[in-house]
């Protein structure tokens, strides 16, 4: 009973699979068709118009005028090419020329001086005023000299001016200390007084005078 039951159902779904197919091949008949007829009536009604595309031709310029006759355009010429002549290189001359010949300048000597005029001839030379002893006394003896009991005899030239007065004294003979020798000129140029000497015409003149201090102990 059961079995009858389900082979029964199963014959129902096959049928109703079967009218469903049918409907949808019956409805896709019915769409296609009206849709074809349909396209057909409008393309019938439309009037379709070709449109050619129309070709233009450049337009030729037109032709000159027959009273203008055509001028050609003129003729250039071109420059003459210049063409310079090759430089030529200058010719260098060269010419021997002998050394100088040199000459030596002679020497001139300068001429001489003139001579000195020779002094004036001396009438009377100068002479002592007073004692020359006094020029140089115990009293003067360095003091240095004194206590090491040093002596000895110092020879001096003093220069005399024209005023009777010493200008130099030079030491000519020295006593062995310098000590004795720097008092005796100290002393005599300070203390020495001459009559100048005069010339052939009595006017008086610059001389010399010579002598000698003896440095002795005082006892």
């Amino acid at each position: 009973m059961a079995y009858a039951d389900q082979q029964a159902s199963g014959n129902k779904v096959v049928s109703l699979v079967v009218v469903a197919l049918i409907h949808i091949v019956v409805i896709y008949a019915l769409v296609t068709g009206l849709a074809y007829s349909a396209v057909k009536q409008v393309a019938e009604k439309l009037n379709v118009v070709e449109v050619e595309e129309e070709v233009i031709e450049p337009e030729e310029p037109p032709p000159p005028p027959p009273d203008q006759p055509i001028t050609p355009p003129p003729v250039v010429t071109p420059p003459p090419i210049v063409r310079t002549p090759p430089t030529t290189a200058p010719v260098i001359t060269t010419t021997n020329t002998p050394p100088p010949v040199f000459t030596p300048t002679p020497i001139v000597a300068p001429p001489p001086a003139p001579a000195a005029p020779p002094p004036p001839s001396k009438a009377s030379g100068a002479s002592p005023r007073g004692n020359p002893g006094s020029w140089a006394t115990p009293n003067d003896y360095p003091a240095r000299a004194l206590r090491e009991e040093r002596a000895g005899t110092t020879r001096f030239r003093v220069s005399i001016g024209p005023d009777g007065r010493v200008t130099d004294c030079q030491i000519t003979g020295s006593s062995g200390h310098a000590d004795l020798d720097e008092a005796t000129c100290k002393n005599v140029t300070r203390r020495a007084r001459f009559k100048p000497a005069l010339d052939s015409a009595g006017n008086p003149i610059a001389d010399s005078y010579s002598n000698a201090v003896r440095w002795e102990i005082p006892k």
